[in-house]
């Protein structure tokens, strides 16, 4: 099914939330806690799925089946819960995969107006016609556990969370990725402890726009996606907010309940982590000199201590040979610490194993985030440039 008109007008018990204008509204009239005037939808239904993409031929098949399939007799697709996928100017077959599946309702983006990335603009365009308690957002590339919808509602409820967001199961590929990946994830580990991020008496907050669960009156008092409309980092924008306006907040790594493979080239993950990283991390160029001190501490200890052994039919071969062994051994404490460090990602053991091999990257990923964010004061994205 494929439809750009879904109920709206009347009144039902429920507090009013979103009522929204047709039109994105300016930035600066966007304020969390703003109320609209539109109406409420006639009858409300548990739960809205989001789905903006753009260009997503490759992945979107695989997230809607996961999705689709959790259609059941008592959580029924378009009775209980709507799925909407808002095609945002894509220009390959994302608009005609969406619409081979039944129950999905297809919009296309609202015209991008300045002061709007495209995902925000898509998700708003979606957010204005939901009829759902709860509202669902999430990117093209996931795929569902069975029933992570469902549990996911409970689980903010039971928590008493008006915002609630999973971090996936990471798949990747290739050694750039299967090297690079856990380096990030646990410095973002590190960094956005869920345990923190999750108490209301701590100041730090995280989300992940792949999974973000909100309740409705949650997502009016944060004022949608039109608070953030300028931001490429929305769903960290839209966390802080959550912990400013004491709406709940709750984030965890989900393994449990979906996965995502987020990049399907090397280009497009220097890409996407160009955009993000300086966002992510206030301190990228020192954590870009950190790493880079880890590199040549792993890789440039064992290379000393051989030296040093080779030295040994030198003068005072026997000190030589000692100093050898006080490198090695260093060398395999800064390796059991690095490990340990990484280990906090969620990602296997070889792809732990492999990290340090990735350092190189990660570093110049860090400083070429940095520089586009601080420097040129603009990140490209999906064939878009935006202000850093």
């Amino acid at each position: 099914m494929s439809s750009d008109d879904l109920p709206a007008g009347g009144t039902e018990p429920y507090r009013p939330v979103l009522g929204l204008s047709d039109e994105p509204p300016a930035p600066r009239a966007a304020a969390w806690g703003t109320v609209f005037d539109q109406p409420e939808p006639e009858q409300l239904i548990e739960l809205t799925v989001i789905v903006p993409a753009r260009n997503e031929e490759e992945c979107l098949g695989a997230c809607l089946q996961s999705l689709v399939s959790q259609n059941e007799e008592i959580f029924e697709l378009g009775k209980d819960w709507e799925l909407i996928v808002v095609d945002d100017q894509s220009t390959d077959r994302t608009a005609e995969i969406a619409r081979g599946f039944a129950g999905v309702t297809l919009l296309k983006a609202a015209k991008l107006e300045p002061g709007w990335t495209g995902k925000n603009n898509a998700i708003w365009t979606a957010a204005k016609r939901a009829r759902g308690r709860w509202l669902l957002f999430t990117d093209a590339d996931t795929i569902h556990e069975p029933g992570d919808m469902r549990r996911a509602i409970h689980e903010a409820e039971r928590h008493k969370a008006g915002v609630l967001s999973y971090s996936p199961r990471q798949i990747v590929s290739g050694l750039a990725q299967r090297s690079l990946m856990p380096l990030i994830f646990c410095e973002l580990a590190l960094a956005y402890p869920p345990a923190k991020v999750s108490d209301p008496a701590q100041r730090i907050a995280a989300a992940n726009g792949q999974f973000l669960l909100i309740e409705r009156e949650a997502y009016r008092r944060l004022g949608g996606h039109a608070a953030v409309s300028e931001k490429v980092l929305e769903d960290v924008e839209l966390a802080f907010i959550a912990k400013r306006r004491k709406v709940g907040l709750r984030f965890r790594y989900a393994d449990d309940a979906l996965a995502t493979r987020m990049y399907r080239s090397t280009g497009a993950m220097v890409e996407g982590w160009s955009k993000n990283l300086a966002l992510l991390f206030d301190n990228a160029l020192a954590l870009s000199a950190w790493r880079a001190i880890d590199f040549f501490l792993l890789f440039g200890l064992p290379i000393l201590a051989v030296w040093l052994w080779n030295a040994k039919f030198a003068a005072h071969s026997l000190q030589w040979l000692g100093a050898g062994w006080a490198l090695l051994l260093l060398w395999a404490r800064t390796l059991i610490r690095f490990y340990a460090r990484v280990a906090k990602s969620n990602f296997g053991f070889f792809d732990c194993l492999i990290s340090p091999l990735g350092l190189p990257l990660f570093c110049i990923l860090l400083y070429r985030s940095w520089f586009q964010h601080r420097v040129l004061k603009r990140v490209s994205w999906k064939g878009r440039e935006y202000p850093g």
